[in-house]
């Protein structure tokens, strides 16, 4: 039997290097960000339990935070339904209420989501010893965002900004060279939705989403809740991509679906920014995953290049080019799969020619056919950095640059923060391009996947660019979520997702710093009682019992 089982795996081995596909062990274990996870048993009575309490607690704070958003979310300056209504338009006239509402939902999604982790990744020291199965994390999603799906937008005005520059596409204008106030109006009821500081710019978004959001205002016209709930459909439907994608994309990585879907698509980031701030990063990230899903399934799955995988191959690239023209940052999924390609085709100079080739043709005519048929042309060319005059303190080279500058006035040598950041920028973006191009070499040579090698390219990219906005972060932390399974990666990915989380404001009202302050104080009390009272009915210490280590390990997938 022996016998008989080493040469199956020797057949097997061989069949896999001739298709390009084996990846020596260890090149794979090369990467300290990656390993294998195993299957483990379902939850227990007692967790099951706790899992239920888990729902409730995530269910109520993201309930919390929907009511709040009637005081302190992104309401509409015209057009606000509870403007004048009694019981609704109270939270409006009770900020400091309000806002403690939102941070104590916020806290409690927070620590659910770190609770329902441990039926799904486990604690600090590796795998849970019982997981949740796929279709429990599935209802507990569903459950937690029905809350936020529903309320007004939270932490962002970006939605009005996204009407405001299709109504100047449908009106036959250039949203690349008008802005809001050019193309509509100073006294227009969408410019005068809009931050200040975006009335003049211009659109730094993809020709596809201005073409769709052309459509949704032909369809919605000026009425704003209307324009709002149309693009969180949007939303919902890139999230509801994420979900597809994400689980399939970890199999073939060897991690377990619930683990990806628990760190990328359960995440408080998801939650708050996505659905609840109604951004288009949801349809980016859907796109982008479900695009290497096909091109995948074609590099990765067919014994040979036939129709139907040749027809995966070219779905795949034009899904992924239709991401990139949502928002460009995207487009550098192509050079991963293009480097699986050249790998699969022998992985010479002239297959990663023919590889480059092939996916540029394809995306070239993608966003070709795009902006012609859109009739909104390449304008986006010129205005995909509009939002560098923005200084963010999460961007490494803007934080130093404006700590340097602020040093030089300390000093008396005076303020050269615009002279330094045009130093520290460049530099910052040559050195992502550097990792960038060590991780298209690292997939073509099979040393990391490149679901993996894209991730850690990807959040080179967000930590070195010049702005950084706290669900940028998840253009990282999503692909990652279905290769990068190493305590190295994951505790430092859930406590950059907690604490972003919890001390972003909301940006409906202006908040001063005592109610801030009140705030917070309220908030840590509610949630140390909260704590100390559920310290025997939900999991806050670690599991005790058989360690899962002892299970026997049942790799998820083939990892290549």
């Amino acid at each position: 039997m022996a016998v008989l089982e080493n040469a199956r795996r020797g057949t097997v081995a061989l069949g896999r290097r001739a298709l390009g596909l084996d990846v020596p062990a260890a090149d794979h274990t090369i990467a300290v960000l990656h390993r294998d996870e195993s299957e483990v048993p379902g939850l227990d009575r007692k967790e099951l339990a706790q899992l239920d309490r888990i729902r409730l607690m995530g269910a109520t704070g993201t309930i919390l935070m929907a009511i709040s958003a009637l005081g302190i979310g992104a309401q509409p300056v015209h057009q606000n339904p509870t403007s004048g209504v009694r019981v609704l338009g109270i939270f409006a006239r009770a900020h400091t209420g309000s806002l403690a509402m939102c941070m104590i939902g916020t806290v409690v999604v927070v620590l659910a989501w770190l609770l329902l982790g441990r039926f799904a990744v486990g604690g600090l020291g590796g795998s849970p010893i019982h997981r949740i199965t796929r279709s429990q994390l599935d209802r507990t999603l569903l459950l937690w965002v029905i809350p936020l799906s529903v309320a007004p937008p939270l932490f962002s005005n970006d939605v009005y900004s996204y009407l405001a520059q299709s109504e100047i596409a449908a009106r036959g204008s250039d949203p690349y060279v008008e802005g809001p106030v050019a193309g509509l109006g100073i006294d227009n009821v969408l410019t005068n939705n809009v931050p200040t500081i975006w009335r003049d710019t211009p659109a730094p978004y993809g020709p596809l989403f201005l073409w769709i959001g052309r459509g949704i205002a032909e369809l919605t016209g000026e009425n704003i809740i209307a324009g709002v709930w149309v693009h969180r459909i949007l939303a919902l439907g890139g999230v509801a991509l994420i979900v597809w994608a994400l689980p399939r994309l970890s199999v073939r990585c060897g991690v377990a679906p619930v683990s990806a879907l628990w760190l990328g698509a359960a995440n408080p980031l998801v939650l708050f920014h996505l659905v609840g701030g109604v951004h288009n990063d949801a349809l980016m990230l859907g796109l982008m995953l479900a695009g290497m899903e096909f091109c995948l399934r074609a590099i990765e799955d067919a014994r040979s290049f036939d129709a139907r995988a040749y027809a995966w191959l070219i779905g795949g690239a034009v899904v992924i080019t239709l991401s990139s023209s949502i928002k460009f940052s995207s487009v550098i999924a192509l050079g991963f799969v293009g480097m699986a390609l050249a790998r699969r085709w022998g992985g010479s100079l002239r297959s990663i020619a023919l590889a480059a080739a092939v996916f540029g043709a394809i995306a070239l005519t993608t966003m070709l056919l795009i902006s012609t048929l859109s009739g909104l042309g390449f304008g986006w060319i010129h205005t995909v950095n509009t939002a560098s005059v923005v200084r963010s303190w999460m961007s490494l080279p803007t934080a130093l640059g404006i700590v340097t500058g602020f040093g030089g006035v300390l000093l008396g040598l005076g303020d050269h923060t615009t002279a330094l950041l045009s130093i520290t920028r460049p530099i910052a973006i040559a050195v992502a391009g550097f990792f960038t191009v060590r991780m298209l070499v690292a997939a073509g040579t099979g040393r990391l996947h490149p679901v993996g090698s894209l991730g850690v390219a990807l959040g080179a990219i967000v930590l070195l660019a010049p702005v950084v906005q706290p669900w940028y972060l998840l253009w990282a932390i999503v692909p990652l979520a279905a290769w990068a399974t190493r305590p190295v990666f994951r505790l430092p990915a859930v406590a950059f997702s907690a604490i972003v989380s919890v001390i972003q404001m909301p940006r409906g009202a202006d908040l001063e710093v005592f109610q801030i302050v009140g705030a917070a104080i309220v908030t840590g009390i509610v949630c140390v009682l909260f704590i100390v009272i559920t310290r025997h009915a939900l999991p806050w210490r670690a599991q005790a019992g058989v360690s899962a280590s002892s299970q026997t390990p049942t790799s998820y997938g083939v990892t290549s």
